[in-house]
């Protein structure tokens, strides 16, 4: 350091001495320093010569100017040579002038605006810095030359408003404009700033750019909110300038309201934004967010984010690709790049603000959960959801938790996903671990709609990322598949298969991780080894090699030989064959399939087919009888299903006769089925779908007994009555095979002869329900092999006549144990929750309430054959005509065949299992308790193999007659209805009618589980959608449904299953014609289908729902029933309160007058037993409508508030009415409700209805008196109902009680707190409430303890305890509850004294 002070002193003195020197040392200087450095100026004027004595010395062409000294020595010394100059103040102007001639030339100016470069020379130390500003900015810091220089500047930027740049490659403008920066000292800012705001005006977007980046660093603080403005006004103004002008305005320091007006700006541009400038946009605005406003802002930019934009050029990209060269889609492919880039800043944006600020991240996510609306949600949120579940770990369970709810609801359709995959993979590809995490959670979760969301996520990644992302993809696919969690296990193989479907050649590379699944095998069962196993066989044979055939028929022949001595997994053989036929159709190789072939011809007809004769040897259980046969008229070779013989052989173990041939094998009825399954299957695909080589099977009889067993079933031995079970089981099963093969065969005779089979099906199921309910603990043989055994036996209760409503236990004593039993059975059955679907469990048991017959082989569906979707073709059949031939040939009769009763019944009822097994979302298939999931498919085989969409085309097309059957039920039940009246009319038979009104609910319920498919939201299944709707509409408007819009099509279909209203037989059909309704006017709900909704609810509740035989509707079905269609009617009339207030003043009353088993008259269908029915859906909808009435404000016109004051009077009164028929109907369900919705609305009064008290006391005090004395009624006789439960020493009651006296103390102390705020304390007192019953009588136990104890002080009684309960006050006893009044002047209430 010292050694530097000494060479410093030196030089800074002899710099100070050179204008003194003479000129030929001077001269001789100069020619030392032109030639030490080439390049420098040869004459000299004032500005060279004062530079150069100063330290600078000037350098023409590309050299930078050179500085000898320090920059501040520099200014210094310049500054004192001029104001010491003979000459001043003149010699500034002779300065200037020689600065301004100086830089006319470009390379010289650039060298003034560029930085100095410091003089280095040999064996000496530089004795600057390393880096020196410009020359220009070094002037810049001297006073006496900045204006001028300023000025000088700012006249040189126009000349490159149209050469910004320049030729020589040099952006002037901003080198001039980035002088002004970081200056020590501004002598006049203002005016700086106001020509540099001139020139902004006036400049060229480029140079405005420049200019505004710089204000920043140009301002002083004073200036920065004045700029600011500007530069909202010029951001409103145009969009070229918008990412300098954020740029400078996030680098200002604004005031909040400027702030907030700034924002506001940028927000109304970023829905027209260009791409390219977005992310700067967003980054302002995120950067920006405060706390206090964070919800806001957020959910203002989601809404204004459109990423569809950014999509639109891939899609022009694929529609170039096909069209033009590749040459020609260069310029596309660039612009896609360019727009992914953006969108990946965008998120990059968003990314940093969700990692650092706090407030973005949870408002992000509280913005997405307000969301209601469906199609309200885009990509934008998906992909933010995932941002912040990979980013913010302190954010990460929240975001899952409303992307679950999202999904939940519908918000988040696969659609959705798809998108946001296949557009914006760039940028999901970053969060790739938090997708796969979400992946394997969603694929444990109970609700359908998360898994198959998973299971797309997994689908989706494999698709569109890198080898490294599929092969962890297939790796967790594996594990899932291998963990033995059955629900994981079948969606993750489903994946799989889909996976092997689409992406054969991807999952190739991945075969290995796939093949390790068959360590797992002992954890899978048929079903899903079927799967893995199609699998491993697509990947094997995607590529045809040679030797395929000998390899499949050598494998073929080996597991037959190993079938046969097994009936059970030969059947399970022959049904796997035949469906790889079907599955298959024209794509298996004929020599195999021809090979294979030939033996089954042979052995069918030789294992199962006999002649037909008069009598049968043999000795049996049971007489062999010839039954079921349509082909009488053909005497000559006829043949017959040889089953009874087969039965008793294979059930008994008997030699039938002496003919049969030792040697033979053994064969079983259980093959019967399958087998012919296979053979038909196999005829088809020979003969191009026709069966004519087998139709004798159609109409030949089979050898069984005789069937007429009423009567008869009760002398017969378990085993006989068992063997007879078996026989009609196998009988069944035959037939609806016999039905799946031939019911789409154009024949009319064929037609004729399959509608007979359906007949013969219904026949012989009644008789079967008669062998089965008399044969309790009975096994029937399988009929499905590709599930594990099914566990335990069908209860004969469950199917029988004798089984108890409810099972509920009578009241033996009066214990407290035996209450507790009665009460939770009446909870149980009295004002239960609504089921929004019917389940199976649910129709069948509203079916056995009917005494269908057919329903009472529900239990026993796995053990019958699955009806193919085919079969329902049948239900296109009219009336068909089967001719009847004598012996000669010639025409005897004519008899008529058509679909009875009871066979539409059976087709519509399979139908309906069919539709809500695979159109309905898992989560509203109730499934029997601890019923094994991987039982769900039995039954459901060859369904399963088809998507949803293909069921609902099915389906579609067969709406035409399926509206034909509704039409002609309306007319029956329509008749039945006019014909009541009449006096000669035989009465109603109630057999027919109830399997009428049995048919009817079906059709209904097809329909609705048809149109309630949450598939029809899907863009893909809009005209499927469209097309369903235009066969409905065209019943109203034939021919005039081609071109109507999608919402007129709506209003027609609407219209015509609205007319259906008023002949729906039973209350059942009611319910669901009313979800039908909804399900179609969803889409989406208009204001008169509102309005028209509510008025069918509202006839459905007022009409008597009476049977046939007499007797009024009930039971639990009954009231799930009522319960959503009172609620479907609250929650679609205009007014609820007017409604609620209607059906407690009304139709209460008129149930109270009314006799012990009467009804209201008003609304028959409320009646003593569906009173907690309607209590609960009233109290409960009143609860959740006061919700919707806005908190007071302070800024709420006394209009306002006078009219949410009046929606509040009528709400207190209803509840006020509510509350007080638990006087009169006071079970314990009914207790229940209002305890628990009680304390609801006091909380729902104390946080939206006090702040409004707050506001309008003062100017509507009579009004909020009145208001809160009723409410005051009403919380006096919750608490009395609180006293109530504990001296019933009820446990479910009294956990209601702790809750209900805290929010009842909170609401009068927030009277208080109200009264108080107004300035009227005065009026306000306390008193102590008396314990009393739910009649207002006093308790006694309390009343007895409180004359012992009354030498006690008063003014504390809250520390006493409580007579009967023995618990203080803090804990809610029920010693006292404090109450409140407010009268004018602090006047005792109704039936109160001042406190003691």
């Amino acid at each position: 350091m010292v050694s530097k002070r000494k060479l410093s002193k030196p030089d800074v003195s002899g710099e100070n001495s050179k204008p003194d020197l003479p000129k030929t040392k001077k001269s001789r200087a100069s020619d030392k320093e032109k030639a030490s450095a080439q390049g420098g100026l040869e004459s000299e004027g004032v500005f060279e010569e004062l530079l150069r004595t100063s330290g600078i010395i000037l350098k023409a062409g590309e050299g930078q100017n050179e500085i000898a000294v320090d920059q501040m020595a520099f200014q210094k010394k310049l500054r004192l040579t001029l104001e010491k100059h003979p000459s001043y103040p003149g010699v500034v102007k002779q300065f200037i002038s020689g600065l301004e001639s100086h830089i006319r030339d470009r390379n010289q100016f650039k060298n003034c605006l560029l930085p100095c470069a410091p003089v280095r020379t040999e064996g000496s130390r530089t004795l600057v810095h390393s880096y020196c500003e410009s020359l220009i900015k070094l002037l810049l810091g001297i006073n006496i030359l900045q204006p001028a220089v300023i000025t000088l500047l700012l006249e040189k930027i126009p000349e490159f408003f149209f050469d910004v740049v320049g030729t020589f490659g040099t952006n002037f403008p901003r080198l001039i404009v980035n002088q002004f920066k970081w200056l020590d000292s501004l002598l006049d800012s203002q005016d700086l700033v106001k020509k540099l705001m001139q020139m902004l005006s006036v400049s060229p977007v480029p140079i405005q750019h420049d200019i505004i980046t710089s204000l920043p660093e140009i301002l002083e603080d004073s200036q920065q909110s004045e700029v600011a403005r500007e530069l909202g006004c010029l951001l409103k103004e145009g969009r070229r300038l918008t990412v300098p002008i954020l740029d400078a305005l996030s680098r200002l320091d604004l005031d909040a309201e400027l702030l907030a007006e700034v924002q506001q700006s940028a927000m109304t541009i970023v829905p027209s934004v260009k791409l390219e400038d977005l992310p700067v946009v967003v980054k302002f605005i995120l950067h920006n967010v405060k706390a206090a406003n964070a919800v806001e802002v957020i959910s203002d930019l989601r809404k204004s984010l459109d990423l569809s934009s950014c999509v639109l050029p891939l899609q022009i990209l694929g529609s170039q690709k096909k069209l033009k060269s590749q040459v020609q889609t260069s310029s596309s492919t660039s612009q896609v790049t360019t727009s992914q880039n953006c969108v990946k800043l965008l998120f990059d944006v968003i990314k940093l603000a969700v990692r650092f600020q706090k407030d973005v991240s949870e408002a992000w996510i509280k913005a997405i959960e307000n969301t209601t609306s469906v199609s309200d949600h885009k990509v934008l949120d998906l992909i933010v959801l995932l941002l912040i579940h990979s980013t913010n770990t302190k954010n990460r369970k929240q975001a899952e938790k409303v992307l679950r709810s999202k999904i939940r609801l519908g918000c988040m359709p696969e659609q959705l996903m798809q998108n946001a995959f296949q557009n914006h993979s760039m940028v999901i590809r970053d969060f790739f671990p938090s997708i796969l995490v979400l992946a394997q959670t969603f694929l444990h979760a109970a609700h359908p709609a998360i898994v198959s969301f998973g299971s797309c996520m997994y689908k989706q990644a494999f698709a569109v990322f890198d080898s490294y992302c599929q092969q962890e993809v297939v790796s967790a696919l594996v594990t899932h598949v291998c963990s033995g969690n059955e629900a994981e296990l079948d969606i993750a193989l489903d994946v799989l298969t889909d996976l092997v479907i689409v992406h054969t050649s991807l999952l190739m590379r991945y075969a290995t991780f796939v093949k390790t699944i068959l360590d797992s095998t002992q954890k899978l069962n048929p079903c899903q080894i079927r799967k893995l196993f199609y699998i491993l066989s697509t990947l094997a044979f995607s590529q045809r090699q040679e030797g395929s055939y000998i390899q499949l028929s050598t494998l073929l022949d080996l597991v037959g030989f190993c079938c046969e001595q097994t009936p059970e997994v030969l059947a399970l053989y022959y049904d796997e064959l035949a469906n790889l036929i079907e599955k298959q159709k024209g794509n298996l190789d004929l020599q195999l399939l021809e090979e294979f072939g030939k033996s089954l011809v042979e052995d069918f007809p030789s294992d199962f087919v006999v002649d037909l004769s008069p009598t049968v040897t043999g000795s049996f259980l049971f007489p062999v009888k010839s039954l079921y046969n349509l082909d009488e008229d053909e005497s000559q070779g006829a043949i017959a299903i040889n089953l009874l013989p087969l039965v008793s052989q294979s059930e008994l173990g008997r030699v039938t006769d002496g003919t049969n041939n030792p040697s033979k094998r053994v064969v079983s009825p259980i093959c019967l089925s399958p087998s012919f399954r296979l053979l038909r299957l196999y005829t088809g695909e020979q003969n191009n779908g026709s069966l004519e080589e087998i139709d004798a099977l159609l109409g030949c009889p089979l050898y069984l007994t005789d069937l007429e067993v009423e009567g008869k079933i009760d002398s017969l031995s378990k085993q006989e009555r068992e063997f007879l079970c078996s026989l009609l089981f196998y009988a069944l099963n035959w037939f609806r095979e016999v039905v799946n093969a031939f019911c789409q065969q154009q024949d009319a005779e064929m037609k004729g002869k399959v509608l007979t089979r359906i007949q013969n099906i219904t026949e012989l199921q009644n008789v079967l329900g008669k062998c089965l309910a008399a044969t309790p603990g009975y096994v029937p043989p399988p009929a499905t092999f590709d599930s594990e055994a099914v566990e335990g036996v069908p209860s004969v209760n469950s199917v029988g006549p004798m089984r108890k409503k409810n099972g509920r236990k009578k009241k033996s004593d009066g214990s407290k144990a035996s209450f507790a039993d009665r009460s939770q059975a009446d909870e149980s059955s009295e004002g239960n929750q609504p089921d929004n679907e019917l389940s199976e469990l649910e129709k069948t048991a509203a079916e056995r309430e009917a005494g269908n017959p057919l329903a009472q082989l529900q239990s026993y569906r796995p053990y019958f054959r699955e009806l193919d979707l085919e079969v329902f073709t049948v239900l296109h059949c009219g009336l068909l005509t089967k001719s009847i031939l004598d012996t000669e040939m010639h025409t005897e009769a004519s008899e008529i065949v058509q679909l009875g009763p009871a066979e539409l019944y059976f087709l519509l009822e399979d139908l309906c299992w069919k539709l809500e097994h695979v159109l309905t979302p898992g989560s509203t298939r109730r499934v029997p308790f601890l019923k094994e999931r991987g039982y769900k498919d039995i039954g459901f085989t060859h369904l399963r193999q088809r998507s949803p969409k293909e069921v609902a085309v099915c389906v579609v097309k067969l709406l035409k007659p399926l509206c034909n059957h509704m039409e002609n039920m309306h007319n029956y039940f329509q008749a039945v209805t006019q014909n009541q009246g009449v006096v000669d009319e035989p009465g109603v038979n109630i057999q027919e009618h109830q399997m009428m009104s049995s048919c009817y609910q079906q059709l209904l319920l097809t329909f609705r589980l048809l149109f309630a498919w949450n598939g029809f939201s899907q863009h893909e299944n809009a005209d499927l959608l469209r097309s369903a709707l235009q066969v409905v509409a065209d019943r109203l408007k034939p021919g005039e449904t081609e071109f109507l819009l999608l919402e007129e099509l709506i209003s027609e279909s609407f219209q015509y299953l609205l007319n259906f209203q008023q002949s729906v037989p039973s209350f059942q059909c009611a319910f669901i014609l009313t979800q039908l309704l909804i399900a179609i006017s969803e889409k989406p709900m208009a204001g008169w289908k509102k309005e028209k909704m509510a008025l069918l609810a509202k006839q459905f509740l007022c009409r008597s729902w009476v049977k046939p035989s007499g007797d009024q509707e009930k039971g639990s079905q009954f009231n799930s029933a009522l319960h959503t269609l009172l609620c479907v009617y609250l929650e679609h009339t205009d007014n609820i309160l007017k409604a609620i207030e209607e059906i407690s003043s009304v139709g209460v009353p008129e149930l109270i007058n009314s006799a012990k088993d009467g009804c209201s008259s008003t609304y028959p269908t409320l009646s003593r037993q569906t009173f907690p029915v309607f209590f609960r859906v009233m109290i409960a909808q009143l609860e959740s409508s006061v919700k919707s009435i806005p908190a007071g404000k302070p800024s709420d016109s006394s209009e306002t508030q006078l009219e949410k004051l009046l929606q509040w009077n009528i709400a207190v009164r209803n509840f006020h009415i509510l509350v007080n028929l638990v006087k009169v109907f006071d079970s314990r369900p009914v207790l229940n409700i209002c305890l628990k919705y009680g304390r609801l609305f006091v909380e729902a009064f104390l946080k939206l209805a006090m702040p409004l008290l707050d506001h309008s006391f003062k100017k509507h005090r009579d009004d909020v008196q009145g208001l809160l004395k009723t409410l005051q009624l009403s919380t006096r006789q919750l608490h009395h109902m609180c006293g109530h439960s504990k001296i019933r020493q009820d446990i479910g009651l009294t956990n209601h009680v702790p809750l209900l006296k805290k929010s009842l103390e909170q609401f009068v102390y927030r009277v208080k707190a109200m009264l108080a705020f107004n300035h009227c304390q005065e009026a306000f007192w306390v008193g102590i409430l008396k314990n009393r019953d739910l009649q207002g009588e006093e308790i006694l136990s309390q009343a007895s303890e409180a004359r012992d104890s009354e030498e006690d002080s008063a003014e504390s009684p809250a520390e006493e305890p409580s007579g009967a309960a023995g618990e203080s006050a803090s804990d809610g006893s029920d010693q006292e509850e404090e109450e409140e009044e407010e009268e004018g002047r602090g006047a005792a209430g109704p039936g109160r004294g001042p406190a003691p």
